[in-house]
């Protein structure tokens, strides 16, 4: 009976191939006809956990109308004194053993602001979990679980960049809950940004199913080693509809060696900024495709400048792999060691350069920063002195002048537009170079409002009464 399906399948195989040369491909027994995943899965899933994490939330046990002026008329202050209810509230989400110490990666948007974290292995034991560093920036984080000096299975890391659009891989995570859950598919695309996800947007995209509780899993290729961590769906009903994205493993290897080598990850800095190199971009330059960062800025005395860099210089890749855009070249970085050098594939005038440049630490000063109050158009704005470390932190490209680094929600500054990032030129034609300049003016000043700001390279002003 075997052979008799074995040779049903092959004559049908026969019947639809066209070519005679794909003939040879054609199954000839049941053993290449089931081909599975299932070792594969057996080998990498005991190394992907879950994470359950319990978080304690004040709740107000009264309206909130109740701090309106208007019923205070009536009511007084008797409610105020009321205490908040506490609730735990609890969420669920994956995570991948990488060391087989105990040290686990996931996502920071798994375990942000958790009070209790526990990890339940594939075998079922369960470990209070300790974090031991996170990076919001780039929504990874770092977990240590005590086993008393039991080893645990891990999972080896690939290098991300060797992917390419078309090659099978496997998620494995925890969605929903319902316990360890294995999904297929293809990797859609590479080197994705402008996702809209997070500060610092660098992902593999995927059509293996990913849904909630999948953060902070699993993405391996087909020879089991790791090569994403699902972070995030596009999705307008909150389920899977086949575009997922991950963060590549060579973030995640960068993360680890910072916390091997005892501190915060630092991405290096080498004083050059510009914009995507678009297709109008590249018609203007007389290039033959849009792609690359065309540098606008130079830092003085940066490590681009001390390179040998110049302004109008395109960047297309750091140490031979490509960059796009910006965003792209900010991730070719951030995957490298401070202390070391990098070379910078630079195209000038049509001529390729291969330039090298130092990878150093952003330069500190310090960080004054305000929250502004009052009548004014930029009441409920956190404004902060802009350096080079402080334009890395909050993701602002200018290296000096007053920017907008927050704004609290139903503010002044946020009903008339203000958004964060918005870099503060003028105040009623006066120039604003520092925060202590800006909060030094504002009180000297009354309505008509004047207020020009650079937001992303584009000046706007904002004519207030």
């Amino acid at each position: 009976m075997t052979r008799r399906i074995a040779a049903i399948v092959a004559s049908l195989l026969i019947v639809v191939s066209a070519p005679a040369a794909a003939q040879d491909t054609v199954p000839t027994d049941l053993t290449e006809i089931n081909l599975t995943f299932a070792p594969l899965v057996k080998a990498a899933g005991p190394a992907v956990v879950n994470i359950y994490t319990r978080t304690t939330v004040k709740e107000r046990r009264v309206s909130p109308f109740f701090d309106d002026p208007f019923f205070q008329q009536f009511f007084g202050d008797q409610f105020k004194s009321v205490p908040p209810r506490e609730r735990v509230q609890s969420s669920l989400g994956s995570g991948v053993i990488v060391r087989e110490d105990g040290l686990i990666v996931t996502n920071h948007h798994v375990i942000a602001g958790a009070d209790q974290i526990t990890v339940v292995l594939n075998d079922k034991r369960e470990f209070e979990a300790t974090v031991l560093s996170t990076e919001e920036r780039f929504d990874l984080a770092l977990l240590r679980i005590e086993t008393g000096g039991v080893k645990l299975p891990v999972l080896a890391l690939r290098d991300s960049d060797d992917l390419e659009v078309g090659d099978l891989v496997l998620a494995i995570g925890n969605p929903f809950g319902v316990g360890q859950t294995v999904t297929s598919g293809i990797v859609s695309g590479v080197a994705r940004t402008n996702t809209g996800i997070g500060d610092f947007g660098y992902f593999i995209q995927t059509d293996a199913a990913i849904n909630p509780g999948n953060s902070g899993g699993a993405l391996i290729a087909t020879d089991g080693r790791l090569v994403g961590i699902p972070t995030a769906i596009f999705s307008k009903s909150g389920g899977s509809v086949g575009i997922g994205f991950a963060i590549p493993s060579n973030m995640v290897a960068a993360v680890i060696l910072a916390e091997a080598n005892g501190g915060k990850l630092v991405r290096p800095w080498v004083g050059a900024a510009g914009e995507a190199v678009t297709a109008d971009i590249a018609r203007s330059l007389g290039l033959a495709r849009p792609g690359g960062v065309v540098v606008q800025q130079l830092y003085p005395d940066g490590p681009a400048e001390n390179a040998g860099v110049l302004p109008g210089d395109i960047i297309l890749g750091v140490n031979k792999r490509p960059v796009e855009d910006p965003e792209g070249l900010r991730f070719r970085l951030a995957t490298l060691p401070v202390g070391q050098t990098a070379t910078l594939n630079v195209l000038r005038r049509g001529t390729p350069l291969d330039l090298t440049v130092e990878l150093i630490a952003p330069p500190e000063e310090p960080a004054n920063e305000t929250v502004l109050d009052g009548r004014q158009p930029l009441s409920g704005a956190l404004v902060i002195d802009l350096s080079p470390a402080v334009s890395e932190e909050v993701n602002i490209g200018a290296w000096d002048g007053v920017a907008i680094a927050k704004i609290k929600r139903g503010s002044i500054a946020d009903r008339i537009g203000f958004e964060p990032g918005d870099i503060i030129v003028k105040l009623n034609d006066r120039e604003i170079d520092s925060v202590a300049t800006l909060t030094a003016l504002l009180p000297q000043i009354s309505a008509p409002w004047s207020v020009t700001i650079n937001r992303g390279g584009r000046v706007r002003t904002f004519d207030l009464d």
